[in-house]
């Protein structure tokens, strides 16, 4: 960062050989700009541009604009709000932001360690939240459903503080920041779970916002295109760390907000060039990386780069010495000037050529290290908001500069540790307080006391004015809909609950594809039903859909489909029901989750179904699953191929044997295993009556299977016990010297109904069948019945419901599926007393084959249940050991054979 003389020509610039005839050229260029605007000049340089090529020029693309401000200070829109007040505000809010962090990280907890918090993030963002809540995001009122506002996850401590100077929070909910377990805290990050009345959007895990947004913004104009609302005027605004845009999710769906033309999308990123551990891009410059990827994807950039105080300086570079220098520095050295002085800014930066020295001699140390970064400048930060809300056809994307913590000072200010920085020390308290000007005395500082101005101040009632004229305060959040919507009775469903027809075999696949197709003609629920699928369609027998609702397409069909001669072709419509994501798991889990929480961001309650290969789920998207129970998420994931074994020709990377497991760590998701199609019916039902009827904040994964098989029907009196999560299929003979309980789910129910006949005719021994539609629903139900039995030692304990099943029955117990031992081994502790409990799983690397091979592999099928139920037996010395031996040759299993799980 030493000063280097810099009059030669950069090395990637071209040497002018002609030079007069270059300035004739801009001189008319210029005129251009100043007689017909730049959209004139614009068209100009585009069809010069296009006829060089023509004529066989090469002119290499860029994406990328000089590093200046994209709107020049004669464009920019200027705002109409009090700059004093709203600097007065901005420092109040700052003031609580830090306070609030910093007395959380007083306390001295028994157990040690601190709360946690951050200062920097928020401090960088002031200017950027107090701007758009001033003037431009819409609070649901009358004629406007809202905008919607992804906040930055560690900016929450702003946010708070501002709830706090508009008496939406009180002085003892700040006091408890991070402290939620006696229910008067506030969440360390956005958290609707936590919070359900004020945050609408969790941002933390990094990289979800951005994606969640992007599908967010596409549903609002999906939902207007199908006239279920009315969003025209309703906006999506995303902010995000420049640090944060490195995580994959962050930018994967920018291409589509861009063909789609998300016009309703600002992305707001803050590039305050540091992420935790130091620089961004120390050797580069992260603001031109993002402009190029976002420009290249056809977005509308917005670039604010340098602050009003910098505008004189640049209107003098009439040689381009100074622009040229601000391009050629890394983001490494801005970092240090903003963590050193106006010397150092003077002899590092404008010390790199001596007119740049020149330009600055009669300006003052103090006035160098007053240049400012854009995302500091309100009045530069309303122009750049201004222009992004006006822009059509484009999303677009705001990339601006700021300082990390800034006005936190020698403590923290642009430094590397400043991210994780929590405690301050008195000076560093004394010299915030000095430098945003906050009214506390000395004698209070030590307390870091909370500061609210007086309710009559002119800065209170500006602050309440602004937000009344938006239609009220944000963050906030709808815990229900207004909506009241009827559910179909159980019997709409009757094509799947009656037995199938002799000879007549479905999957569960197909049978929820009949029970889809029933719900979608209800006239009430039907349209509010969202199918999504990742370009699976086909395989889950879901191609006659496309026909019948249409996938949404927002520029309709332009083009007639291949197979349009057929009754199930390819339709695109501009109206389209149907939502087909192409191969992107997350990218269709966050419409999803769109269509899931519009109940609380549109007060339309939808209904979407996401069915998709099991082994790209909760494996591959498990941290967006998380945040929908976090957002208190409504609807069906439908896990289509699921079990290790079922997807018998696909290999290792697509056999599940353990997304139930994963599905089970999500407490507000309800998950079911279901082998018959009256049992999905019924879940289906069930679960709209929760979602939909009783507005509960649950959402419902069901696995499904592509194996054809005859199907038994409902029988009358078995609807609460597929319910709950079990129900006795099929009794063994009453009359048998020894009996067995034989569990199962899904497609492996019916080998152990198979090892059920087996044992009763090679070895006369009755086995009791039961479907257990969820070993997790069953774990919960026991887990809560331990809880109060555990808290109410003196009352009449409660028997979990697994337990009452069984305990009028007699025998060991033995369960098998298509999961993990882990899966049927959760319930382990709510066998009846006594009883053996032994289960089968399918541990272990998928692989190809067929299925009854791949079953023998993993020693699932019917004969290791028998087998497996027979050695219970032994062990409870009902019968000899003998027989287990005679039935392991008998069945022609290899003793020595390797354990699947190591395979």
């Amino acid at each position: 960062m030493s000063a280097v003389p810099s009059q030669l020509p950069a090395a990637n610039d071209p040497v002018d050989i002609d030079a007069l005839e270059t300035s004739e050229w801009l001189d008319a260029l210029e005129a251009v700009i100043d007689r017909e605007g730049p959209e004139r000049a614009h068209f100009l340089l585009e069809r010069m541009i296009e006829k060089a090529r023509r004529s066989g020029a090469y002119i290499p693309f860029s994406a990328n604009t000089a590093y200046v401000n994209t709107i020049p200070p004669q464009l920019e829109a200027r705002s109409p709000g009090n700059a004093e007040y709203e600097e007065r505000i901005r420092s109040f809010i700052r003031w609580n932001a830090m306070a609030m962090v910093v007395r959380a990280n007083k306390h001295n907890p028994p157990d040690g360690g601190d709360l946690g918090g951050h200062i920097a993030s928020f401090a960088s963002l002031a200017t950027m939240i107090g701007t758009g809540m001033n003037h431009f995001w819409n609070a649901p009122h009358e004629g406007h459903g809202g905008d919607l506002v992804y906040f930055q996850g560690h900016s929450a401590p702003g946010i708070y503080g501002r709830a706090f100077l508009e008496g939406r929070l009180t002085e003892e909910q700040l006091d408890h920041f991070r402290q939620e377990v006696q229910g008067k805290g506030l969440s360390s990050y956005p958290h609707p779970k936590l919070m359900p009345e004020f945050w609408q959007f969790p941002t933390v895990s990094m990289g979800l916002g951005p994606l969640m947004a992007i599908y967010q913004a596409r549903f609002l104009k999906y939902l207007h295109a199908r006239g279920i609302a009315d969003t025209s005027k309703r906006k999506v605004w995303v902010f995000c760390g420049d640090g944060e845009m490195d995580e994959p999710e962050s930018l994967g769906a920018i291409s589509l907000a861009a063909r789609e033309k998300l016009d309703n999308l600002v992305f707001v990123i803050n590039c305050n060039l540091q992420r935790l551990d130091g620089p961004v891009r120390g050797n580069g410059k992260i603001m031109q990386e993002l402009e190029g990827d976002f420009r290249g994807s056809g977005w509308n950039v917005i670039k604010l780069i340098w602050g009003s105080y910098w505008d004189p300086l640049l209107a003098r570079d009439k040689e381009g010495i100074l622009q040229r220098v601000m391009e050629e520095t890394v983001d490494g050295e801005y970092q240090a000037y903003k963590a050193n002085d106006g010397a150092f800014v003077r002899k590092h930066f404008f010390g790199k050529h001596p007119k740049l020295l020149e330009m600055v001699s009669r300006m003052t140390d103090d006035d160098i290290w007053r240049l400012n970064r854009g995302g500091h400048d309100p009045h530069k930060v309303y122009a750049a908001f201004h222009a992004a809300t006006h822009h059509k056809g484009q999303p677009t994307v705001l990339l601006v500069k700021t300082v990390k913590g800034y006005g936190m000072g020698r403590a923290g200010e642009a430094k590397n540790p400043t991210h994780q920085l929590k405690k301050l020390d008195a000076d560093s308290i004394r010299e915030f307080r000095d430098r945003f000007n906050i009214p506390i005395p000395d004698d209070k500082l030590a307390e870091v006391p909370f500061y609210k101005p007086d309710p009559e101040s002119p800065e209170m009632k500006y602050m309440l004015e602004r937000r009344a004229a938006l239609g009220g305060s944000l963050p906030q959040r709808r815990p229900k809909s207004s909506e009241k919507l009827p559910v179909p009775g159980l019997d709409a469903f009757k094509a799947v609950l009656e037995p199938t027809a002799e000879g007549r075999e479905i999957s569960t696949t197909q049978a929820f594809v009949r029970v889809l197709t029933a719900l979608v003609r209800d006239k009430t629920l039907g349209p509010r039903v969202v199918p999504i699928v990742p370009d699976e369609a086909r395989t889950f027998g879901m191609e006659g859909m496309f026909r019948q609702l249409g996938i949404y397409s927002p520029e309709g069909q332009k083009y007639t489909p291949v197979d349009k001669d057929q009754v199930m072709y390819y339709r695109e419509d501009a109206a389209g029901q149907i939502l087909e994501e192409g191969i992107n798991e997350a990218g269709a889990f966050s419409s999803w989750i769109a269509a899931a929480t519009s109940y609380s961001t549109n007060d339309r309650i939808m209904v979407p179904f996401y069915i998709y290969y099991s082994m790209f789920g909760f494996q591959r998207v498990g941290d967006l699953a998380w945040a929908a129970g976090d957002m208190q998420a409504r609807g069906f994931l439908l896990g289509g191929t699921a079990g290790r074994t079922t997807l018998n020709g696909e290999g290792l990377q697509h056999e599940d044997g353990h997304s139930h497991i994963m599905s089970s760590t999500i407490p507000n998701c309800v998950s079911y295993d279901p082998t018959f199609a009256h049992e999905v019916a019924v879940i289906i039902q069930h679960g709209l009556k929760r979602m939909v009827e009783d507005q509960e904040n649950v959402f419902y994964y069901l696995t499904l299977m592509n194996e054809n098989y005859p199907h038994p029907g409902l029988k009358p009196g078995d609807e609460d016990g597929i319910v709950r999560g079990g129900y006795l299929l099929k009794a063994g003979p009453k009359k048998a010297e020894h009996r067995v309980q034989l569990l199962g789910s899904g497609t492996i129910l019916r080998e152990v109904m198979a090892a059920a006949e087996m044992l009763e005719k090679d070895w006369g021994i009755a086995g009791d069948v039961w479907s257990i539609t969820s070993f997790t629903e069953l774990r919960r139900d026991g887990m809560d019945c331990e809880r109060w039995n555990l808290l109410h030692p003196t009352s009449k304990a409660k028997v979990p419901y697994l337990t009452a099943l069984l305990d009028k029955t007699s025998g060991p117990v033995v369960a098998s599926t298509d999961y993990m031992k882990l899966f049927a081994d959760q319930v382990r502790p709510f066998i009846p007393k006594g009883r053996s409990y032994k289960v089968l799983g399918t541990d272990g690397f998928g692989r190809s084959d067929f299925r009854y091979r791949l079953r023998e592999h993993f020693e699932v099928d019917r004969r290791f249940v028998t087998i497996a139920a027979l050695k219970s037996l032994a062990d409870e010395g009902a019968i000899p050991a003998k027989k287990v031996a005679d039935a392991i040759r008998k069945y022609g299993v290899d003793p020595e054979k390797s354990n699947p799980h190591h395979a």
